[in-house]
């Protein structure tokens, strides 16, 4: 990393109710807010905390698949529907499949440094429950080698793409404790989305989440190896944050102290056409972590939180891994041992994560952010925890598809 780079901070994060299957008020029959909303929501939430519209100098919005779940695309041209403030201003959408958030943060990032901004308003959304759960899950195939792998692949592609990586797990590493650790998994999603307001499963009631996330997969109805426990849900949400330069600071009138420093990061491609060569691993998850623990200078002793892309249980599991905090195999006592809960040595998802808060997929990396910088900025509310003073630092890991597009960040509070 360039010590005389300009420093990158983010502040200013809002994020939108996670809308789907376990809140109160959804109803799939019933009308909800739609992509526009979200954006708006979103957009404005971030605007207020920084004086408008009129601060900004450039937009990113990520996005994954607007233009089937919504028939929506040209994107960019719906932030300055945010504020009219933002109208002639040079705004980019940005795609990488569930990566997306993570590649319009890295976006905004860019321009700060590149000086070509000060202020970048970042937004991240996504509206799919719009379509049959079948026809979802055939749009988010585009996540894949569609051409390559969507005419063999499980109905379920990507569900079956991750039950695939469990059942290798299973043959290599043995069936029962991974499966267990799946389950402990699954609980810490749900007990941290109760405390958030905002979270998907923050209404979740279930008494014995532990024994739910047991649940025996069923092949006949879904896939092998995997239940629908151990996967993320449907969401509908919109997230934004401002990403600025110290300049960008003093505009809005923001001190250090309400905002997060980008102390490093690693950005990271593997080829689509080319399937896993262990499927055991994340290997471009392992490759982004250690460029981004590199670039800032780091260790992973210095984590005092991380928000990692558990689109499956086994991708969580299997994160831990990739990071170096277990080794190979031995990621199931890592979490059994409780060092990934709430109460762990590093704390994993404390807002609930993609199982427990939701996936909105296009704008998972822009919410994963907005939760760090609540957390190092002391805003999180019931679902606040209290970083040791030797571990200030936060990681967070987007992924996207499988495992082919990871964006990996590293924050400390600024002040």
């Amino acid at each position: 990393m360039n010590n005389d780079r300009r420093k990158v901070f983010m502040t200013a994060g809002y994020q939108t109710v996670s809308m789907g299957s376990g809140r109160k008020e959804f109803h799939p029959k019933k009308p909800r807010p739609g992509l526009e909303d979200y954006i708006k929501e979103a957009g404005q939430g971030t605007l207020k905390q920084i004086g408008g519209g009129q601060n900004v100098d450039e937009g990113v919005i990520s996005n994954f698949m607007a233009a089937r779940f919504n028939r929506q695309g040209h994107l960019a041209a719906l932030i300055p529907s945010v504020d009219e403030t933002l109208r002639w201003k040079p705004c980019i959408r940005v795609e990488g499949a569930c990566g997306s958030g993570g590649l319009g943060l890295m976006t905004a990032v860019k321009s700060v440094l590149a000086g070509t901004a000060d202020v970048v308003l970042t937004i991240g959304v996504e509206v799919q429950n719009t379509v049959k759960a079948i026809y979802g899950a055939d749009y988010l195939a585009g996540a894949g080698w569609y051409k390559g792998e969507r005419k063999k692949g499980h109905v379920y592609f990507f569900p079956a793409l991750f039950s695939d990586r469990a059942g290798a797990t299973f043959e290599k590493f043995g069936r029962d404790k991974t499966r267990r650790a799946f389950a402990r998994w699954y609980r810490n999603a749900v007990e941290n989305a109760r405390l958030c307001e905002t979270a998907q499963e923050f209404h979740n009631t279930t008494a014995d989440l532990e024994a739910l996330g047991l649940t025996e997969p069923n092949p006949r109805n879904f896939v092998e190896h995997l239940n629908v426990f151990d996967c993320s849900k449907v969401s509908d949400a919109g997230a934004a944050i401002a990403v600025v330069s110290e300049k960008g600071l003093e505009r809005i009138g923001m001190s250090k102290s309400a905002a997060v420093e980008v102390v490093g990061w690693g950005q990271v491609e593997a080829d689509l056409t080319v399937p896993p060569e262990d499927p055991t691993r994340l290997e471009t998850t392992a490759r982004a972590v250690k460029k981004a623990l590199d670039s800032a200078g780091i260790a992973l002793k210095d984590l005092g939180t991380v928000e990692c892309h558990d689109c499956f249980t086994i991708s969580g599991l299997l994160s831990v891994e990739a990071m170096g905090l277990a080794k190979p195999g031995e990621g199931p006592d890592y979490i059994l041992d409780g060092q990934t809960s709430r109460q762990g040595t590093v704390p994993f998802n404390t807002s609930g994560g993609l199982i427990g808060w939701g996936h909105p997929t296009g704008g998972t990396g822009v919410r994963q952010a907005v939760t760090v910088w609540q957390q190092l900025t002391g805003k999180a509310g019931n679902w606040q925890i209290v970083l040791p003073s030797g571990r200030p630092y936060a990681l967070s890991i987007n992924m996207g598809g499988n495992d082919k597009t990871v964006v990996a960040i590293v924050y400390r509070r600024a002040d």
